[in-house]
């Protein structure tokens, strides 16, 4: 028995297509051949509905299968229900407009598919002592849960439970609305009848624990195990803990981390860094810090004898940053950036000491007084108004060079002493 290769040859793909490559050309085509970009061409609205088809068999493993084995005939003998192609395509392009009164209704036939519940996510904050040192924590949240009196169905007289007239058991209600002479536009929307339901329940038959509704709300307290090493962002997945509805497979509850500031170390990855003043002595002479790490241990760094510090100097200590996730017992960097405190002034003694004990500068190269120019040194200010043409600088106003752009800058200025 030959091949049935109708289906492939309509969307222009090999019987070994994957299912992205399938989608991705049902699009291609489908927005082709749609009835909006083509009006009053009947030719290819019949061709939007046969690709619409040959996709909805293909997309289907069970049905594709089927159709390998057998052809098209199979599936007629197999009881394959179709969706109408407006169905197919809004599932892609979420709905839209359609020529000629078209306008199939939900799926009917077929084996349904059980859908899953949303993933509901929630937020929370931990220190950085928590990601150093690993914690478990208590979060507490309402969720809900099957009616455990009814079994989820709502009533405890499984008789009493009805489909809905309203929808015929589907949920939505599909209606046409007439925009133009022969276009129609297709909407849809939850059955006010049973709430999306399907199904209704007379009041007199209603559980009397969740009222019919088949779920109530339920406190659920999780604990919550935080990993050494963990970072901000990072998600601890609770699978299958979240609302439960019927004929849904619950979601997963998602808790995620958001770290706090600290107000010592900042985190890189597995480092730590922290800034540390120095007085101007201890910057020269040697210095002893002790610092509390997050595990509440005192580190103590010492400077090696006769080195001098630099404002901005960086060192490290190695092993004592952030533990590496999964691996607790290996460390990052400590990370430490040094700034030194200098004095304001200076007493006339301490001057002298220093001019004993430190180098002398460099030799200045010899001029003679008529190439020397005494100005005066002021503190720099900033503010938000230039200085006004032929500002004093050094006794003189230089008009000219602010013409051309050589004066202050805006937004600066010099306080004289």
């Amino acid at each position: 028995m030959p091949k049935d290769n109708k289906f492939y040859d309509l969307l222009g793909v090999t019987r070994d297509v994957a299912e992205p490559e399938l989608k991705k050309q049902y699009r291609k085509l489908a927005m082709q051949y749609h009835p909006d970009k083509n009006p009053g061409n009947p030719a290819a609205a019949e061709k939007f509905k046969e690709i619409s088809h040959a996709y909805e068999i293909l997309s289907d493993p069970q049905k594709r299968e089927i159709y390998n084995q057998y052809g098209e005939e199979g599936l007629n003998d197999n009881g394959g229900g179709f969706h109408s192609a407006e169905d197919i395509f809004s599932q892609f392009f979420g709905g839209g407009f359609f020529g000629g009164g078209g306008g199939g209704g939900p799926r009917r036939g077929g084996r349904p598919q059980q859908r899953r519940g949303e993933d509901l996510q929630h937020p929370l904050k931990v220190t950085l002592e928590d990601l150093y040192r690993g914690k478990t924590t208590k979060l507490s949240l309402q969720k809900s849960v099957l009616c455990a009196d009814c079994s989820g169905k709502g009533s405890k007289n499984p008789q009493a439970v009805k489909r809905c007239d309203g929808c015929k058991g589907q949920g939505i209600k599909v209606t046409l609305r007439q925009i133009a002479p022969g276009m129609v536009q297709q909407m849809q929307q939850t059955c006010p009848d049973c709430r999306g339901a399907g199904e209704v329940i007379r009041e007199k038959d209603r559980c009397t624990r969740c009222v019919g509704q088949k779920t109530y709300q339920e406190k659920k307290v999780l604990d919550v195990y935080i990993d050494k090493g963990m970072r901000h962002g990072q998600r601890v997945v609770f699978s299958g803990e979240g609302d439960q509805t019927p004929d849904v497979i619950p979601g997963d509850i998602i808790v995620v981390l958001q770290q706090k500031e600290h107000t010592s170390f900042k985190r890189d990855g597995d480092d730590l860094y922290m800034e540390q003043e120095l007085t101007l002595y201890e910057a020269l002479c040697g210095y002893e810090l002790r610092i509390t790490h997050l595990d509440g241990r005192v580190l103590r760094v010492a400077s090696a004898s006769g080195q001098v510090v630099t404002p901005g100097d960086i060192k490290c200590v190695i092993g004592e940053g952030m533990p590496i996730h999964k691996r607790p017992y290996e460390k990052g960097r400590l990370i430490i950036r040094f700034t030194v405190q200098f004095p304001k002034v200076l007493t006339s003694e301490s001057v002298k000491m220093l001019e004993k004990a430190l180098p002398k500068p460099k030799a200045k190269a010899p001029v003679t007084e008529e190439e020397v120019e005494d100005v005066v040194l002021s503190d720099y200010v900033v503010n938000n108004e230039r200085p006004p043409r032929g500002h004093p600088r050094g006794g003189e106003a230089y008009e000219e060079d602010d013409e051309e752009g050589h004066g202050h800058p805006p937004g600066v200025s010099c306080a004289q002493q």
